[in-house]
């Protein structure tokens, strides 16, 4: 098996699935669509954080590739219902940063209550402007988080912690941390909020979610953080309500256009305006976090190769069936219709093949299917299996 891991993924990955038996390329850097294509030639297991774009276009081309592993919380940079339909699995780390973003929206919050980067900035241009002036603590201002999932639930228990009043609207129903309440719609949350931060996903109806009008319904002098996704805020009426007075701070960490790499010049409308702070899509970067995605997802695309295992794919139907020593198993990923197991089945059975464990799960359009058997399967088989028209993909896996 070989692997190429893009844009210095943690380096516990790479030793995972070299422990694993599979032959490891890194690069710490993303890849443009034609640079993709190229680099996928044989390569089965593909690593990548959030700038490289995994499109149909290179999945078309990508006729070995088995499984993607996004090394951050977001999947919209795949193509997921291609993967699907191709039978490549996508897994991504929906857990493994939440703590590090959350700790740096409130690390966000009291700088910007306390002005720390214009008293900062004073500092070092050699001012000395001891004041309380417009400086607050966040105990008894109001949160509002736009975004209650698993971020936005724990950044909740925190804040209240810290003696804030939490407030949060989400699209879904959500259970409330605490005691967190509920907004019925965004502008209820923004008459409110002392503070607003957004912690929504990455999908297509979240563009532009966040502008002009909802700027100018949020409260005089307060503050708003955008921790999630560039597209989802309109960055030229951010900067006219911090001009005017009307916001007294932000902290953005997410951009529509980000560079590719380090090191690359960075270009915002939001550079140079006091009491904002501008951090380069470091939400998740800290070194515990890293690692921790490094190894969940690494973990993942192992398992997926070894065993057929699926848990917590974002794309196919989810399955973890223990292997057993001394038997074989053969996945079969196909169109979710009905007889498709009884097919599988008596395929087995022509073949005189016993089945000793099995399990099928589906999700939409596709159904999955691991079966275990004692023996080695007739070279007949898997033809007999992929030859059927359901059939996505068939795989011999042990």
């Amino acid at each position: 098996m070989r692997a190429l891991l893009l844009e210095s993924v943690h380096p516990d990955a790479a030793a995972i699935l070299r422990s694993a038996g599979a032959d490891v390329e890194t690069l710490d850097r993303a890849l443009g669509e034609r640079e993709l294509i190229d680099a996928l030639a044989g390569v089965q297991m593909l690593g990548i954080r959030s700038k490289t774009e995994v499109t149909e276009s290179v999945l078309d081309e990508a006729p070995d590739l088995l499984a993607v592993g996004a090394f951050c919380i977001g999947t919209n940079q795949v193509a997921l219902g291609a993967a699907a339909e191709r039978g490549i699995a996508v897994f991504n780390a929906p857990f493994s940063n939440t703590r590090s973003v959350v700790e740096l929206a409130l690390a966000e919050i009291i700088a910007l209550t306390r002005r720390l980067t214009v008293k900062n900035a004073g500092m070092h241009a050699g001012l000395w402007d001891k004041s309380a002036q417009a400086a607050h603590e966040v105990r008894g201002r109001s949160l509002g988080i736009i975004g209650y999932g698993n971020i936005g639930a724990q950044l909740s228990v925190l804040a209240e912690a810290l003696g804030m009043s939490v407030y949060f609207f989400d699209t879904a129903d959500k259970l409330a941390m605490g005691n967190a309440r509920r907004c019925a719609t965004l502008d209820d949350l923004l008459a409110i909020a002392d503070v607003v931060t957004l912690h929504v996903d990455g999908r297509a109806g979240n563009s532009g979610m966040f502008g002009e009008e909802q700027f100018a319904l949020m409260r005089p002098g307060s503050i708003f953080l955008n921790l999630s996704r560039g597209f989802v805020v309109d960055h030229h009426a951010l900067r006219a309500h911090i001009e005017s007075g009307h916001l007294a701070g932000a902290a953005v960490d997410v951009f529509p256009t980000e560079p590719a790499s380090r090191g690359e010049e960075f270009n915002s409308e939001l550079r140079s305006l006091p009491n904002v702070i501008l951090t380069p899509h470091i939400g998740g970067s800290t070194e515990e976090a890293q690692q921790d995605i490094g190894r969940y997802v690494a973990g993942k695309l192992r398992d997926y190769l070894h065993d057929g295992g699926t848990a917590m794919s974002v794309n196919l139907p989810h399955l973890a069936l223990p292997i057993r020593p001394g038997r074989h198993r053969v996945a079969h990923l196909h169109r979710n219709v009905p007889g498709v197991l009884a097919k599988i089945n008596s395929l087995l059975a022509e073949h005189k093949v016993n089945i000793e464990g099995q399990l099928l799960d589906t999700r939409g359009e596709l159904g999955y299917v691991l079966t275990d058997i004692a023996v080695d399967h007739p070279p007949a088989l898997l033809d007999s299996l992929a030859a059927m028209p359901e059939t996505v993909r068939v795989r011999n896996l042990a």
